[in-house]
């Protein structure tokens, strides 16, 4: 017991070599982007992704502009991975022909329908509405601990037997669907996320979209059984909500709308805090000394969830497509058309905002509202509050339980095979009660 993670790739910026560097494609990006956009940061203010029309940015003083000026930067950038080519663009389609076609809805859209589509949800993710969810979440914080600590070693997998089922009962309790499907919600969630910063083969990408149609049909189902027999929850509002139809009227929304924004909520409402919960676990247990500080004074938890938030970046980038010609990112010029990628993950941890040691947990940085985890501007993450909520009270449950605890030797370390959403497959961890 007692192992520490490894060094993974390059030292410093110095090391680490970006010419001709692939994140998509690039496993080193994967597992540990942040020398490589450290490098990126002191070089240039674009980096050209050889072979693509992708531009990444990295800086934080040049990324905050770009996202508030949604006239020059669009979301409408459609995939955020690697489109598919040649005959599996086809089957892809066959299979889409079963269910739904994708839509742009809240996430890949611009004013005024990126509005009207967030309109329909996003009375169930004011604070206030959060903070209601408090008792649920604290009771099921109780019974995860509850288990884990019942093992006579106490030596759990964090991310499957912690990190995983909080989140994804949380957003199902939002959606107003049984718990019992849990299993299904996550590999839908796996399913969605498949290929976003990253490259996969023609099989994954064809048994994702099988995914993906499955989960279409499974909310459709409630969806329709709700359009003449509401609840008064979640899905009974989504089906029956009305929004202008751009020509004066009103309409409700159609069943592909529906579906992309509910795919959105459950992507968004699982994966980026699973994967914080574990990053947190990992900062506490490579210096148990701050877990000790957060445990005698708990007015640390809550800033202590937003440096594991910034070191995280659990949403690490995203997309914008140039709108205009003659568009200069700090004299660099960018033809219309083309995407732009920001770098949540490179300004989170630029030395220019965070000092000369940006890489290292401290819950008592005195800027921590000037990190970029939730983005910014008009798509700053609607799901915030709930996993701020959902991380502060299980961090608080674990300072009432939980001394300490060590890596266990089984680990391994490895990140999945994404640079935009990354987090560890597995945590291992041999816990010391209170």
């Amino acid at each position: 017991m007692g192992i520490q993670p490894p060094q993974i790739g390059p030292k410093s910026p110095e090391e680490a070599d970006i010419k001709g560097i692939n994140p998509f494609r690039d496993s080193v990006m994967h597992q540990c982007p942040h020398m490589y956009f450290r490098r990126m940061q002191q070089e240039t203010p674009l980096y050209d992704v050889e072979g693509t029309d992708v531009h990444i940015v990295t800086r934080h003083e040049l990324i905050v502009p770009i996202v508030r000026d949604i006239e020059t930067f669009s979301n409408q950038f459609g995939s955020a991975g690697e489109p598919a080519k040649g005959d599996v663009m086809q089957t892809i389609k066959e299979i889409f022909a079963t269910g739904w076609p994708p839509v742009p809805t809240m996430l890949t859209m611009d004013p005024p329908w990126h509005t009207r589509y967030r309109n329909t949800v996003a009375a169930y993710f004011t604070p206030r509405k959060i903070a209601e969810l408090r008792p649920v979440i604290e009771q099921y914080v109780d019974t995860l601990l509850d288990k884990i600590l019942a093992n006579p070693n106490r030596t759990i997998e964090w991310v499957a037997e912690f990190a995983v089922p909080l989140p994804v009962i949380a957003i199902a309790t939002i959606l107003g669907v049984s718990p019992d499907n849990m299993a299904d919600f996550k590999r839908w969630s796996d399913d969605n996320i498949s290929t976003i910063g990253s490259s996969v083969t023609d099989e994954r990408r064809i048994s994702a979209t099988k995914g993906i149609v499955e989960m279409q049909h499974y909310f459709a189902e409630r969806l329709e059984a709700r359009r003449n027999n509401p609840q008064g929850d979640f899905l009974s509002d989504l089906v029956n909500s009305q929004v202008d139809d751009g020509e004066g009227g009103k309409r409700t929304l159609h069943m592909p709308e529906m579906l992309s924004i509910i795919s959105q909520l459950l992507v968004a409402g699982n994966e980026t805090t699973t994967n914080t919960f574990a990053e947190g676990m990992l900062y506490f247990g490579q210096d148990m000394s701050v877990w000790d500080k957060v445990r005698a004074d708990r007015s640390l938890i809550a800033p202590a969830v937003e440096e594991m938030l910034r070191l995280a970046s659990p949403s690490g980038g995203m997309f914008r497509v140039v709108t205009k010609d003659g568009v200069e990112i700090d004299g660099c010029p960018v033809n219309k058309g083309e995407r732009v990628m920001v770098m949540y993950s490179a300004a989170n941890r630029d030395p220019k905002v965070w000092g000369e040691d940006p890489d290292r947990f401290d819950p008592t940085r005195p800027n921590l509202k000037e990190h970029l985890a939730f983005g910014k501007g008009i798509h700053f993450c609607i799901g915030a509050p709930l996993a701020r909520l959902e991380l502060q009270i299980a961090f608080e449950k674990l300072a009432d339980r939980v001394a300490s605890w060590e890596f266990a030797e089984t680990n391994d370390f490895h990140y999945h095979p994404s640079f935009m959403l990354r987090g560890l497959q597995k945590l291992d961890l041999h816990l010391t009660l209170a």
